[in-house]
This record gives C-alpha cells, structure tokens and sequence, in this order.
C-alpha cells in the first residue's frame, strides 16, 4: 500500500512546516481509500484527489483494503467493482456493517444498471461508471462526504435524544416507583389508623382485630361477586372496616356485658350506628363518606324492621347491605363474649332463613353461592 498527498509548491523544497500544514488541511479535507486491481486507476485517482487536498491511501485489492480498514478509519472508500480475491460489492457490505461512518463510492468499468441498484441497496453513496471525467468523480466523492457528514450528525443527534429519552425516563419511572412507595406506606398507615380505631371502638381486644379483617374481606368478597372494579372493592373492603366506630361512645358496662342486654341497654347500643355517622361525616374523603354510610346503615334491614331509620329494600345504601352480611356472618362464627361461635353449616343455614328478611337477597346469594372463598378468608386467606 502507498500513500500520496498534494505536493508542495514547485520550485523550492517544502519545509517541514508547510509538510504538516498540507496534511493537516488534506486530513481536514477527507481521508480516501483508493481500491483498484490495476495499478493505473490507483495512480491517477490519487493523483487527481491529492491534488484537491485529499489524503490518500490505496489498496490493490479488497483483502487490502480490509487491513487498512483494520488500521485506519477512512472517510470515503473509491472500490472498484470486480477484482480478483474478492469483489468490491462484499467489501462494500463488510464496510457497511463494521464501519458504518465511513462512505463508499464504487467506480467500475461495467455499466449494468441492476448492479448499480444493488450496489446502493447495499449502502454505497455513488456508481461512477470507466471512463470518468475528473470532474465527475470530484462531485461524486463532494456529494458522497457530504451526505455521510449529515448522516453522521443525524445519528448522533438520534444517539443523543435517545439518551436523554432514556435518562429522562428513568427518571420517570423513578419518580414513579418513589410516589407508588409512597402510596403504598400511605395506604398502609391508612389502613393501620382505621384498624387500629376500629379495634379501639369495639370490644377493645385481639380477637377484635381479626374480626374487623374477616368481616372488611367478607365484603371485599361480595362486592368482587357483584361485580364491582377493584377500586370499589378496596374502598369497600377498608371502609367497611370502621362499621362499628359508633361503640367508641357505647360504656364498656354494655360493651362487655356477657349475657344477653335488657330493652333499656339494647337501645343504648342501637345508638352506635349514628354515633359512628357522626364520628365519620362532613369529610371531603370518599373513604370516610364510605364509612359513615356502611356505619349508619349496616343494621338496617332488608324488610325494614332494622335501625336506626327503619329502611327496606333499596333505600338501604348498597355498602350497607353489604357490611350486613358481612358482619352478621363473622359475628355468628366468632366467639363472642357472651356465647360460642356456630359452626360453619348451622350459621350458614341462620343466614338462609333471613334471605329476604334481614339480607338483600340477591347478595346473599352471592355469599353463600361462594362459600369456599369465604372459608378461605375465615381461615385468614386473601381471595382474589
């Protein structure tokens, strides 16, 4: 392999200065790797190149050109078509595959249209066709640089867009898992406060807290067989949890009385579910407009003989319909301070014979047509 570069001018030696100067502005200009098997064609286009302010290496053959290629990234390659060794079109494909910067003229003596198609399917910039006027290759290799400088630009604004996107969104999403953790302890600082009111509000021991749990999953059940979105059902499942808020103002001498209450204490504790409204209402929160309404309407009856006002059928809001038969359910299978709990069939069967007294009926059926997902929450698993 040979290289050439522009002369300096005639008539005096060239310094070393003005040596450097004119690699420099040729190494500016365009580096070019001239490929031709005959030695002619090499000569003259370096020549010719060097000349406009090129610098140029040559290479007699396309096993040449890839050791240059190894050694030395070039700008443009001039490749002849047909050499022997190796045609120009496979080192066309291996320049566009492993040196994607670089552009690539092809320069033949064969004038066959299809190829020249196929040669710029493969990536190459021109097809200069023998004989050539100067002047058409000089455009040709001006066009071709060009056209790669805008390619080059292009991709590395692309490469750097697709950074920022990349960076940006990672930010994103890092925002975005930082707000779900922060839902999430939300959520659950939420959830704690309620049950912890909750437990507070009724009888004030463990057995309590399993209660509120069951009794919040039994209506989280109903509302999913209804066929509620999840954000109904979890609205309903932690509401319904503060059902019983109201016994925050009932004393602890009807509280925990362990036998049956008199007429007169009945009705201090009927007082409950109006209280719990009151602790509950005038939020902006749909979560405590949730709980006030299951609290004032979870002891109304499907027939109209509940309280605190009496409602039947559909006046009874559907939350409250719901946390009935929720509550009713765990308190027949809880042990309660003044009896054990039934077994699994005889509550099921006190449940059957308030279809349409007590209970909406529809739900009901929907409760008790689900029974071994409600077993499962008994037994402390989460149904979905």
């Amino acid at each position: 392999m040979t290289t050439a570069t522009s002369s300096p001018s005639a008539g005096k030696p060239a310094t070393a200065q003005e040596m450097s100067r004119t690699m420099d502005e040729s190494t500016r200009l365009g580096t070019v790797l001239v490929v031709d098997d005959e030695a002619m064609v090499r000569r003259n286009l370096t020549r010719l190149l060097t000349g406009q302010g090129y610098s140029c290496t040559t290479a007699s053959s396309a096993d040449e050109a890839r050791a240059a290629l190894a050694n030395e990234e070039f700008d443009l390659i001039l490749s002849d078509v047909n050499m022997p060794g190796g045609s120009g079109l496979e080192l066309l494909e291996d320049v566009a595959r492993n040196h994607p910067d670089t552009a690539t003229v092809m320069v033949t003596g064969v004038d066959d249209r299809a190829l020249a198609e196929r040669a710029m399917d493969m990536g190459a910039y021109g097809y200069v066709i023998k004989p050539f006027e100067a002047n058409e290759i000089l455009i040709d290799i001006s066009n071709a640089l060009r056209r790669r400088m805008l390619e080059i630009e292009n991709r590395r604004h692309r490469e750097k867009l697709e950074l920022m996107v990349h960076e940006r969104t990672a930010d994103l999403w890092s925002a975005v898992r930082n707000l779900e953790a922060a839902q999430r302890d939300l959520t659950e600082s939420r959830e704690d406060t309620i049950q912890r009111l909750a437990i507070a509000a009724e009888f004030r021991d463990v057995e309590t807290a399993r209660h509120v749990d069951r009794m919040s999953r039994y209506c989280e059940l109903i509302a999913r067989k209804l066929g509620e979105d999840y954000d109904r059902c979890e609205l309903i499942r932690t509401a319904s949890a503060m059902h019983d808020v109201g016994t925050i103002g009932i004393p602890d001498k009807i509280l925990l009385k362990p036998g049956r209450l008199d007429s007169e204490e009945l009705d201090v504790m009927r007082t409950h579910a109006a209280l719990g409204n009151r602790i509950l209402e005038g939020s902006r929160s749909e979560l405590l407009q949730t709980a006030a309404t299951i609290a004032l309407s979870h002891h109304e009856w499907w027939d109209g003989s509940g309280y605190p006002y009496g409602l039947s059928g559909e006046e009874i809001p559907l939350e409250g319909r719901i946390a009935a038969i929720g509550d009713v359910f765990d308190a027949l299978t809880s042990n309660r301070v003044y009896r054990k709990g039934y077994p699994l069939g005889e509550a099921v069967e006190l449940m059957a014979s308030a279809h349409g007294t007590h209970f909406d009926p529809r739900l009901l059926d929907l409760f008790l047509g689900s029974l071994a997902d409600v077993v499962a929450v008994g037994e402390g698993a989460t149904v979905r």
